[in-house]
């Protein structure tokens, strides 16, 4: 960074004086020289200043942009490294738009910061001072004219820049960090907007959002091209002004006639380098914008990593919830209603209920991912937020729809811990019942898997994230609709494939379907939060005309 500002010292130092040399050799050839070896000096000097200024311009540049793309590289390595520790308590914090803005936007207008702030406005101070302290050599009393008119340009514009834009520059951020969230919103909301058949409201709204930003853009662009049409006239008046010192410090004999366009053209460089800083001075409020919502992230981040210290030490963890209820923000409901449950270490427990019910939301709260407004959770002694990160050395968790990269089966599966040998691999793929289609493949283990896992079936896709969670050796594991979109047939393979690889563990499968709840332990029923039904398969078939109409439904059982 410093040799970036050296080297922009040097360009603009360049450029003055190749001015300068230029303006000087121009009036002493006019005089007709008795010979070309009088006006050799100059001559040298003008390609000398020439060519430095486009060397150091191209050096400056290429060392300067190759510094702050290395700065923002690391820091998305950085931000990267803090937020995937805590990935779902910050999603329960930030919107995947806000994230968006944060990693792309914010950190990429962070570069401006030193190439079209810092380093410009070094320079024109340089510049300034230099010229302020070269004049003074000749007229200091004119110098100090100088530098008041030069100040305007360096100090007074910027400041009113500053002002007048501060707020539209802030508005127009959050407009363009709307769009992000609007865009991210469409984007995973794509299939509900075309089928609601309401995509032209979406494309009207958003076109209005989009509208209201251009305007705020139009409104900045329109006072830039006027400062710059000010500030171009006030070049013209120093021109003028220092174009009559130069004549008037000639017939003085304060200095020699060959310098009069000297000192006239060199203000044309020397605006140059101070009219930019406006532009440098008047993207503070957007850089302090993005550096605030940086720091909001890091904040919680880090309050999270502090507050979660703990080790997930207890190999045999019960837990218990007690008067549990919680709110999303912004909603008028309970998600979950006065949740009242004990799982003794190495119960089965299902957990059933319409979308909406509030079963996911229970899984969030047993993962520590939200907090309960009111009631009490303990996994192992303690609230699952104190752990942090470490939750997920106590509870494994298979989601509906596990993501599996393009690389070989073996490392998808590796996933689960590293560290693990060859044989255990060869052991857990033989409890999730996939050794046998597995080493009938041509590379057997050493098989890509293809881009999220289409070269293999929905159910072997689910062994496959079930094998990942068998090797954390998790002692808990909570199974999010782990059998969706599988026909009959596979899904209670699978499910007898889980009950059997997971005999010695918690398991909490959360489900829509029936199916193999015999084995349960405990159903619960969630109905707009609450618990409806509480109980084993036998007692609910026995005692809840409800339950035995769900499981006839479920198993395609007609009633008379």
């Amino acid at each position: 960074m410093i040799t970036t500002i050296l080297l922009a010292l040097l360009t603009v130092l360049s450029s003055s004086l190749l001015t300068f040399t230029s303006g000087y050799l121009i009036t002493r050839a006019s005089e007709r020289p008795e010979t070309i070896l009088l006006l050799y000096i100059p001559i040298v000097a003008v390609r000398t200043f020439g060519l430095s200024r486009a060397v150091t311009r191209y050096i400056e540049r290429l060392v300067g942009h190759h510094a702050v793309l290395k700065i923002l590289g690391d820091m998305r390595v950085q931000l990267y490294k803090m937020i995937e520790p805590q990935a779902l308590f910050i999603r329960s914090r930030f919107q995947t738009g806000d994230l968006l803005g944060t990693l792309a936007d914010d950190i990429e207008h962070l570069q401006d910061v030193y190439i079209r702030t810092i380093f410009p406005t070094v320079s024109a101070i340089f510049l300034f001072a230099f010229s302020i302290v070269s004049l003074s050599l000749f007229d200091w009393k004119f110098a100090f004219i100088m530098a008041i008119l030069l100040s305007i340009v360096l100090i007074v514009y910027p400041l009113c820049s500053l002002f007048i834009l501060k707020k539209k520059q802030v508005s127009l951020k959050k407009s363009r960090q709307q769009t992000y969230q609007s865009i991210t919103d469409a984007f995973f909301g794509m299939h509900d907007w075309m089928i609601s058949g309401r995509k032209n409201a979406f494309i009207t709204g958003f076109l209005k959002k989009t509208g209201q930003g251009n305007k705020i853009e139009k409104s900045i662009v329109y006072w830039q091209q006027a400062r710059t049409f000010q500030l171009q006239c006030f070049t013209g008046i120093i021109l003028l002004l220092v174009g009559i010192w130069a004549g008037i410090a000639a017939g003085n004999g304060q200095i020699a006639p060959t310098y009069i366009a000297a000192f006239t053209l060199v203000v044309f460089p020397i605006m140059e380098g101070l009219i930019p800083v406006s532009e440098a001075v008047e993207n503070i409020p957007t850089y302090r914008e993005s550096l605030q919502r940086i720091e909001d992230v890091h904040q919680f981040s880090q309050e999270k990593a502090e507050g979660n210290s703990l080790e997930f030490a207890d190999q045999a963890p019960e837990i218990l919830l007690q008067n549990v209820d919680f709110r999303y923000p912004n909603e008028e409901s309970d998600a979950v209603k006065n949740i009242n449950l004990s799982i003794q270490y190495g119960q089965k427990i299902a957990i059933l209920g319409k979308s909406g019910a509030g079963k996911s939301t229970l899984s969030q709260l047993l993962l520590g991912v939200v907090t309960p407004q009111t009631g009490k959770i303990e996994v192992g002694g303690h609230s699952p937020e104190k752990y942090g990160d470490e939750i997920y050395q106590g509870i494994g968790y298979l989601n509906q729809k596990p993501y599996l990269f393009a690389t070989t089966v073996a490392n998808n599966i590796r996933l689960g811990n590293y560290d693990v040998t060859q044989e255990e691999l060869e052991a857990v793929i033989q409890q999730v019942k996939l050794d046998e289609y597995i080493h009938s493949l041509p590379k057997g283990l050493d098989t890509q898997m293809e881009e999220t896992g289409q070269r293999f079936s929905g159910g072997e896709r689910q062994r496959i994230a079930l094998a990942r969670i068998l090797l954390k050796k998790t002692p808990i594991v909570i199974l999010d609709e782990p059998t969706i979109g599988l026909d009959p047939l596979t899904e209670k393979a699978l499910l007898n494939t889980m009950f059997e690889t997971l005999k010695d563990k918690t398991m909490i499968m959360i489900t829509h379907h029936l199916t193999g709840l015999e084995k349960m332990d405990q159903i619960i029923f969630l109905d707009d939060g609450k618990i409806t039904m509480h109980g084993t398969h036998t007692q609910l078939m026995k005692q809840n005309e409800r339950y035995r109409q769900l499981y006839a439904m479920d198993q395609g059982i007609q009633k008379d």
